[in-house]
């Protein structure tokens, strides 16, 4: 169970954990996060929070280190991440129904470049188990005082439905979640899912974003409460693909984007040990493409544009090159899986650090 070892350990352990499957090590993991999370066992992986406040999209995150979405599909372990450090969570891709995912194994280590390829497709427990899950969080009341870690919510489509019925999917897991996030995602860009890519196309783009603009009215006029809205996007464009997705992000009024998914590029483990499985590559492979679309991004957004960054962060120095590229805050999810715990606290006090210098 990686995450559940004090930080010290990992280290050793690493070799151990890593004999596992590594989709069953992950299932393990997060069954005994669940189980630990708010009872004295959760010591084993807690750590103090390092307190970096930054407002983003109207939000006050606490620090500026955040868990990636995917890691917690079914946001089974929204407090025990809590516990960790963590400024805020991401937890999903939800879809409406529930579904398998693809066919096992589909998951895959290469750990020669400290980098996972998964090919998991949105697998996951529905959104009424979702819903279900995150009402039980408790990390809001118990921060002693301290401001609450943030919780997004990041919503997907099913497998089954047809890429021209996308739009119906996104708004059914919107007015779930909404009343319940203090962000919502809109995940375009994961590869596992048939066809989910061609979303980040100029004119689909410009439909899906439109409808859930329209539906956010709605629903920040039901629930007295404005949501902001996020969309996720993949590292493979080009600078061009990049210069529209902003553009359609500013003309609907996203609130901001998260740069970036795992990519399809096998450039960077070419001739490695399960290099050529389909998926997407995450880990250290993946930083320099999307510490590139995060410049690009910067660039065409303007200074004051929220971005989030993510990808191949498995440092402290790593963290601050986000920050550097053009990212505001920045989320981890391969990089706990080969360094721990620790580097939650690793990063946000090396973000922490360069602020202070400025």
């Amino acid at each position: 169970m990686p995450l559940l070892l004090p930080s010290s350990l990992y280290g050793l352990a690493r070799p151990f954990l890593f004999g596992f499957d590594p989709e069953h090590a992950h299932e393990i993991t997060l069954d005994g996060l669940a189980r630990t999370q708010n009872t004295p066992l959760a010591c084993a992986y807690a750590a103090p929070r390092v307190d970096d406040p930054v407002t983003l999209a109207g939000l006050v995150f606490p620090n500026r280190v955040g868990l990636a979405a995917g890691l917690d599909k079914n946001a089974r372990c929204i407090d025990a991440f809590a516990a960790m450090g963590f400024g805020s969570v991401e937890v999903g891709t939800v879809t409406p129904k529930a579904q398998p995912g693809n066919p096992r194994p589909r998951m895959f280590r290469l750990p020669q470049r400290d980098a996972l390829i998964n090919r998991l497709g949105f697998n996951n427990e529905g959104l009424d188990a979702f819903l279900a899950n995150v009402q039980k969080a408790r990390f809001r009341k118990s921060g002693g005082g301290k401001t609450p870690m943030l919780l997004g919510l990041n919503i997907g489509k099913n497998a089954a439905t047809p890429i021209e019925r996308a739009v119906d999917d996104y708004l059914a897991c919107l007015d779930g979640v909404y009343p319940h996030a203090d962000y919502v995602t809109i995940n375009i860009s994961s590869p596992n899912t048939a066809n989910l890519r061609t979303l980040q196309s100029d004119e689909a783009l410009d439909a899906l974003l439109g409808a859930v603009a329209e539906r956010r009215e709605a629903l920040a006029a039901r629930h007295g409460k404005r949501s902001p809205l996020f969309v996720k996007i993949a590292p493979d464009l080009d600078e061009a693909q990049v210069a529209v997705i902003a553009a359609t992000l500013q003309r609907h009024r996203m609130d901001g984007v998260i740069a970036t998914n795992t990519t399809l590029s096998r450039d960077a483990v070419a001739g490695l040990p399960h290099a050529d499985e389909a998926g997407g590559l995450s880990g250290a492979p993946v930083r320099e493409a999307s510490n590139r679309v995060i410049a690009q991004l910067r660039a065409a957004l303007g200074k004051d544009f929220p971005i989030i960054g993510v990808g191949g962060i498995l440092s402290g120095a790593d963290a601050k090159a986000k920050i550097a590229a053009g990212a505001d805050v920045v989320q981890i999810y391969t990089g706990l899986i080969y360094r721990g715990p620790a580097l939650v606290r690793e990063a946000a006090q090396a973000l922490l650090r360069d602020r202070s210098k400025a």
